[in-house]
């Protein structure tokens, strides 16, 4: 099979949920990892997930609330991590490698969206750092444990991805910091290190997907004000949703992902992006922002970000 941009007709939707979609399928015996998986789209993923019989470690900025998040949700288990801070992501590594699990499922769905202008570690963009860079390095340290010949690793970007390239002349936003633009910057930095990764990994039968959620009002939205929210025709004044038809629900926003980490009908695939649980066509021409931008999955941008974000870093599992 091959790994082109284009829908292979999954039997699911926008409309489908996570729960749907692992309808028929069986995770007995499997681990997962997901970050952001106490949060909005995150916390319905890990719900469907144990739901199909996974278990399910949460890494979380914020134990405590995580914990009191998932709490009744059985097979789940939380640890600390903030991935705007290398030194935690590594803790959280050595913790987890030091128990000798293996890893089938990795879900990258933590994030932060349109927030002010905000530096981590030595100055970097914290939108770059915290969607892409900390991942980056998660995945790279939990290498040894993601198991061979079947995991799959799932990073989560947004139709945001339109909104930028990569700025390799300023990927950290030291000049002209544009909040939208930035987050644009990082979702495109999730699509291509799946891109890399998926490059890397498949001779181990290790696949990597990115994916658009959906449109989906959560948590997510923390850093806007809400009259940005009424303005963008997303709430009206009181703060209910203008657009049901448009927006999803949480439940419907995690499908995607769920459906790109366990799908039978993406085995021997990878590299892709998807949305509506399905492999997503290449972005149109007339700037309309569904698909998938030309600049996302191209593998040479990919291999670049791949050696910047190890150069950032310090860790790369394949050199």
């Amino acid at each position: 099979m091959t790994t082109a941009q284009h829908k292979i007709g999954s039997g699911f939707g926008a409309r489908s949920t996570a729960d749907e979609v692992l309808q028929h399928v069986d995770l007995a015996g499997k681990l997962a990892i997901v970050t952001g998986g106490y949060s909005g789209i995150g916390l319905e993923t890990t719900r469907a997930l144990t739901k199909a019989g996974a278990r399910v470690v949460v890494p979380a900025r914020r134990p405590d609330p995580a914990r009191e998040a998932v709490h009744g949700i059985e097979g789940v288990e939380v640890d600390e991590l903030d991935l705007g801070d290398l030194d935690s992501v590594r803790g959280f590594a050595e913790r987890f490698l030091s128990t000798g699990r293996t890893v089938d499922i990795v879900i990258d769905s933590a994030g932060i969206m349109a927030c002010p202008e905000t530096r981590v570690g030595p100055g970097w963009e914290a939108q770059f750092a915290t969607n892409h860079l900390g991942h980056y390095a998660l995945v790279n340290r939990l290498w040894p444990a993601i198991a061979p010949g079947g995991a799959r690793v799932v990073s989560v970007s947004s139709t945001g991805h339109h909104a930028s390239g990569i700025r390799w002349d300023d990927p950290h936003w030291k000049t002209g910091y544009d909040k939208w633009e930035a987050y644009g910057q990082a979702k495109t930095a999730n699509v291509l290190f799946a891109v890399q990764l998926d490059r890397l990994g498949k001779e181990s039968g290790v696949r990597a997907f990115a994916l658009h959620p959906g449109g989906i009002l959560t948590p997510l939205q923390r850093h806007l004000p809400k009259q940005e929210m009424v303005e963008r025709g997303w709430i009206d004044e009181d703060g209910k949703l203008l657009h049901p038809d448009v927006f999803k629900s949480p439940e419907q926003g995690a499908a995607t992902q769920v459906w790109a980490a366990t799908s039978p009908r993406l085995a021997g695939m990878g590299g892709v992006y998807c949305e509506d649980c399905d492999i997503a066509e290449p972005a149109p021409a007339d700037g309309e922002r569904t698909g998938v931008k030309a600049y996302a999955i191209d593998p040479e941008q990919a291999a670049r970000l791949w050696e910047l974000s190890a150069e950032l870093t310090g860790v790369n599992a394949f050199a």
